[in-house]
């Protein structure tokens, strides 16, 4: 069998100056077979008399040609056309313009048309000015509700904390007919329970609840190291306060802890702004409400019991003397704790990659306890609202799945999968 070079037979190498291919003509001409198939398909029958006369001197076959010859001269065919300036010139042009003009179809319209369309455009705009309205009354709305459901969240906290004793009325509570279980087994269970009473203390309220909420959910999980255990056991609960109507768009998350020994505050606060109106140089990506920054509060920490900071021992050895010393250092420790000291978005709004990727993270943190957490924290004790999730998941998947079998769709160039993700932020 011939000997190849890159992936050529050296018979090609020998016969003409043949360099590497590079990865970018190698790319490119994928590209233009992906993109734009029918243009290829005239530069290669163009090409095509002149490279016949080339592949016969490489390569001279009495035998009748077998497929992996047919392989060979195919790739041969492609490697000489890439490495020909014309082609790799006019496929980059093709190239371009597909790039800067998904379709091409907007240009190409007649100028009256264009004129029409912006006018269409001006419409939208105006739309998502309403759009912008009706957020605005939406928040009122979470505003007068959230007075509605106080209540019920006083009386939870209540329950929580040993507060209040739930009537036997109240604590009632008929299953699912998938989850019920035999009289039987019932009341084996009973049994049983009454027994493990009676061996130990009756515990008061629910201990450790959200802490438990915490470590149910991926998203804060993550944030919860097992330095931060002790301390949240101490969380008594989480409130959201929406701001005064009138007053700019926002809300506030607060922690409440009873008496520990790890800090003075009582409450512990995150406020994000937000801001309900299109931007003035991207009108059409309004889509609601968005998080612009968020505040923290300040930790007074007792002494030695600061856990967003950890100390470090370092040796180090003189040059000269040859003597070791052992340096203290204190630097910052992972921690659920540092949550209520997010970067600061400087007025600028310029910030580095990781600190963009905090606060990306930090928003969708504040969005979840607020819109999950707080309303619905027993169903995330439970787990019962996790596998509600994980089935919302599950579908998108499955959709996911068919709208990839319409490739026609996802290789359409104009094809946006912005309403996937936005869906996602909404739920």
């Amino acid at each position: 069998m011939e000997e190849e070079r890159w992936g050529l037979p050296s018979s090609l190498c020998e016969s003409r100056e043949v360099t590497k291919p590079l990865e970018v003509s190698i790319s490119l001409s994928n590209a233009a077979l992906q993109f734009c198939p029918c243009f290829f398909a005239k530069l290669i029958s163009k090409e095509q008399s002149e490279l016949d006369q080339d592949l016969d001197d490489v390569e001279e076959v009495e035998e009748e040609e077998t497929g992996e010859e047919t392989k060979i001269k195919a790739r041969q065919l492609t490697v000489q056309m890439m490495q020909n300036p014309q082609i790799l010139a006019a496929l980059q042009e093709r190239l371009d313009g597909l790039v800067e003009t998904p379709t091409g179809y907007i240009e190409s319209l007649p100028k009256v048309v264009k004129r029409r369309v912006n006018a269409l455009k001006n419409l939208q705009v105006k739309c998502a000015q309403i759009e912008a309205k009706f957020y605005e009354e939406v928040h009122d709305l979470e505003r007068k509700y959230a007075v509605l459901y106080q209540p019920l969240f006083d009386k939870r906290f209540e329950i929580i904390n040993a507060i209040y004793e739930p009537t036997e009325e109240e604590c009632e509570w008929k299953p699912d007919e998938e989850d019920e279980i035999s009289e039987e087994l019932k009341e084996k269970a009973k049994i049983e329970d009454e027994k493990k009473d009676e061996e130990k203390e009756d515990p008061k309220g629910i201990p450790e609840f959200l802490l438990t909420v915490f470590k149910n959910v991926d998203l804060l999980s993550d944030m919860v190291q097992e330095h931060d255990e002790p301390i949240l056991k101490h969380l008594k609960d989480i409130k959201v306060k929406f701001s005064d109507a009138g007053q700019p768009m926002s809300f506030v998350l607060e922690f409440h802890f009873e008496p520990n020994e790890y800090f003075t505050n009582e409450v512990l606060t995150k406020t994000y702004r937000m801001r309900s109106e299109p931007d003035d140089s991207d009108p059409f990506s309004f889509d609601g409400p968005e998080i612009m920054g968020c505040t923290g509060c300040q930790i007074d920490w007792k002494k030695g019991k600061n856990v967003t900071l950890k100390t470090i021992k370092k040796k180090q050895k003189h040059k000269g003397r040859g003597t070791v010393r052992t340096v203290t250092k204190t630097v910052s420790n992972d921690s659920f704790f540092n949550f209520f000291a997010p970067p600061e978005v400087p007025e600028s709004g310029d910030l580095d990659d990781d600190a963009e990727a905090i606060l990306a993270a930090d928003f969708e943190i504040g969005h979840f306890l607020r819109e999950r957490i707080i309303p619905r924290s027993v169903l995330y004790f439970t787990g019962e609202a996790i596998e509600d999730d994980d089935d919302d998941y599950d579908e998108e998947g499955e959709e996911a799945d068919e709208e990839g079998e319409e490739e026609d769709e996802e290789n359409d160039p104009d094809y946006d999968s912005k309403e996937i993700a936005i869906a996602k932020v909404k739920e």
